[in-house]
């Protein structure tokens, strides 16, 4: 009896019908990495010997009875048979593993090549989310500690200048292809409006910039050290709000640098109102021809320093200039002696000049871009109304 429950064991062991001894039972963790597909395959296969395994048992079982009173040769090969079956179900589970280890390998693979991918990925938006965070400390009014904006240029991979420039283009759609002209800039927001920060490391020299910039209208705010950044932003966009870029006219960039005084005069309009009405009120009473003749004169002889000198900037005879300041002499009195009551006095019509050059030049930018939208875009009346005018 004992030799047939032997038998009967290692037949179900062999065909996998009963578990193998602790020490002959495979790795616990290969067995634990299988995959739910191989463990269905594994399953289909033995189902296929189900019907064979139940006739070996039945066969087992006989020949046991008959192994009590037969020789000891029979019970030898037996064993024998049941050792060879061991060896290939252990190949089989050799191949196996190897095939497990082999798609485990092939799936870390994989996974290593896509957390590259995506590191490559967190990369670009880490510099780019330092590059925005060094934009808005750059031009925050706060001071910012030398040692945070190091530590916000390296991020970013921008090297700190020692002076920068702001550029402000002529519409938001143009930022981007500012950008790729101009080397090493940063791109953020100001004051609801995309700008450009630009090194400038040699102050006095604009011409690299000028050529980058050549054939597209942009404002160009003055160089500044990096603590006054939001100075320069604030600059370009007020001239660029005081020089808007007129159509049909060569594009090209204009610099805070060319016009200090007229940002001066005009940056608080209300103020350059109350400078104007404060100087010029001796000319209120005068018709409007008789008041813009005499400022357009008196401005003439102020910036000249004489009659003849006025005259040739006006293109008019010495005797007419030497006229009409008589005339403002009777305004003013003696106040076109005194040197304070002459430098009040061409700053209030430097301004006002200034402030109407800006309207004419609003005005025509206007006009010019009514007519072309009036040009594209016919109206449905005028052209109904021609066709029953038989035009």
């Amino acid at each position: 009896m004992l030799f047939r429950q032997r038998v009967e064991e290692a037949l179900l062991t062999v065909l996998g019908y009963q578990e193998q001894p602790r020490e002959q039972a495979p790795d616990e963790h290969d067995e634990q990495a299988e995959s739910e597909d191989e463990i269905e395959n594994q399953v289909k296969i033995q189902s296929q010997f189900d019907s064979k395994v139940e006739h070996e048992i039945e066969v087992g079982i006989a020949a046991g009875h008959e192994c009590e009173v037969t020789h000891e040769g029979r019970h030898e090969g037996l064993r024998e048979e049941t050792r060879d079956q061991g060896l290939r179900g252990g190949r089989l589970r050799e191949v196996r593993n190897e095939g497990l280890r082999e798609a485990r390998h092939a799936g870390l693979r994989e996974a290593r090549q896509e957390s590259r991918h995506e590191a490559r990925h967190e990369g670009v938006r880490e510099i780019d989310r330092a590059r925005h965070d060094l934009f808005k400390t750059l031009t925050d009014d706060r001071d910012a500690s030398e040692m945070s904006l190091s530590e916000l240029a390296e991020a970013a991979g921008w090297p700190l200048p020692l002076a920068v420039r702001a550029v402000v283009p002529a519409t938001p759609g143009e930022t981007q292809q500012l950008a790729a002209v101009l080397d090493h800039c940063l791109v953020g927001m100001f004051a609801g409006r995309p700008c450009l920060l630009v090194p400038s490391p040699e102050p006095d020299n604009r011409a690299p910039l000028e050529h980058l910039l050549r054939g597209r209208f942009a404002a160009v705010g003055h160089a500044v050290p990096l603590r006054d950044t939001a100075s320069s932003l604030r600059w370009a966009l007020r001239l660029a709000a005081l020089t808007p870029a007129r159509p049909g006219v060569e594009a090209r960039p204009v610099f805070v640098d060319d016009h200090l005084s007229t940002l001066l005069l005009l940056q608080d309009e209300p103020l350059a109102h109350a400078l104007a009405a404060r100087w010029l009120r001796p000319l209120a009473d005068l018709t409007p021809r008789q008041s813009e003749r005499l400022e357009v004169t008196l401005l003439a002889w102020l910036e000249g320093g004489g009659a003849p000198e006025a005259a040739k900037a006006l293109s008019v005879h010495p005797q007419t200039v030497r006229y009409r300041m008589r005339q403002l002499e009777k305004l003013f009195g003696t106040g076109l002696r005194d040197p304070r009551t002459r430098f009040e006095l061409e700053m209030a019509l430097r301004s006002r000049r200034l402030m109407a050059q800006v309207r004419r030049q609003h005005s025509r930018v206007g006009r010019r871009a009514a007519r072309v939208i009036q040009a594209d875009f016919t109206p449905v009346v005028v052209g109904r109304m021609a066709r029953v005018n038989g035009l």
